[in-house]
């Protein structure tokens, strides 16, 4: 599996599994899934309420544990100092694990520089091999950066096709974040999967178009965490290293981007909604 390197040295996996909106019964059949169709990678979050299907999948596949690189996210009703830590630990037993490989700030609101302060503490102490926020613009990043001890190391966000994050990927490159794409096939909106363009690059390599646009983000540098219920497809997913994109393909994919998101708006609901179908105790 190829790798990246983050900022302190950490190798990460530039192709992950991801989990959202899965179901406890589907996570650990496709986690399982996806571990013997070879990701090493695995990305969930306690708002998606299957770290403990991840766990036993993880458990079950008696993979060595070093050989896996899991992510988990903090829950954005979880800001703050003593939250962060409280809820890192409970990640933590959710997936049956001695430590986090990548902790990130879900959400960039709340006491976010709080919880910055937790994750870096998680990090000197050894419990997280990485950590980063998600869905961070960039300005707020870089004020992250200039009043904290530890820069982020990943920032995970949208990114595909239609909404390529030029500028964004120019600012996380300068300051030696990398960028990761949740969503990176655009969630299959906007038809993605009929587009002339793609298809024709598609058609040149003999690959579907969501292998093209995977080996597009590839190239970019960015990581991608591709879900799929269907393992040969997770199989195809992966199937993307014998093959390179040209000058012209990636200028036709460049012309691609309108520059705006429809799906964080979703999300943003969807998040609202998961939050209060949980019971908050006091």
């Amino acid at each position: 599996m190829k790798t990246v390197k983050l900022n302190n040295g950490v190798e990460m996996p530039i192709e992950g599994y991801g989990v959202y909106q899965l179901s406890l019964e589907e996570t650990e059949r496709c986690v399982t899934e996806a571990l013997e169709a070879g990701y090493r990678s695995i990305d969930t979050a306690a708002a998606y309420m299957n770290e403990t299907a991840v766990g036993k999948a993880i458990e079950k596949s008696g993979i060595p544990r070093e050989e896996l690189f899991v992510t988990t996210k903090l829950w954005l009703q979880d800001q703050g100092y003593d939250n962060t830590i409280t809820a890192f630990e409970a990640s933590l037993a959710n997936l049956g694990l001695d430590y986090i490989d990548l902790y990130l700030i879900h959400q960039p609101l709340g006491d976010v520089y709080g919880s910055w302060r937790a994750l870096e503490d998680l990090y000197k102490q050894g419990k997280v091999r990485a950590i980063g926020v998600s869905n961070m613009e960039a300005g707020q990043m870089v004020d992250l950066i200039l009043n904290s001890e530890i820069k982020p190391m990943v920032n995970q966000m949208e990114v595909h096709p239609f909404f390529q994050q030029i500028e964004t990927k120019k600012v996380l490159d300068e300051y030696d974040v990398r960028m990761e794409a949740w969503g990176p096939l655009a969630q299959g909106r906007n038809k993605i999967y009929e587009n002339e363009t793609l298809q024709k690059i598609a058609d040149k390599y003999k690959k579907t178009i969501a292998q093209v646009i995977l080996r597009w983000h590839i190239e970019r540098g960015v990581i991608v965490i591709p879900k799929s219920t269907h393992k040969e497809r997770m199989q195809e997913n992966l199937d993307i290293y014998d093959f390179s994109l040209t000058n012209e393909d990636l200028d036709l994919i460049e012309a691609m981007d309108s520059g705006k998101s429809d799906i964080v708006n979703y999300h943003s609901v969807e998040m609202v909604k998961m939050i209060n179908s949980v019971k908050i105790h006091d």
